[in-house]
């Protein structure tokens, strides 16, 4: 049987696993922009800058 300690210790590792990859898919779901903000400060196509 394992020890308490491992079996703590083994828990907590996937956790900070988990969180850690947790963390990163947050941080990739809007990690650029869209074009239409990229693009939106240079108004509509064809027409002059205001």
């Amino acid at each position: 049987m394992a020890s308490h300690t491992k079996e703590t210790m083994t828990k907590r590792a996937w956790h900070k696993t988990n969180q850690g990859r947790k963390r990163k898919a947050k941080e990739s779901k809007r990690s650029t922009p869209s074009a239409r903000e990229l693009f939106a400060a240079c108004g509509e196509p064809g027409k002059p800058v205001k």
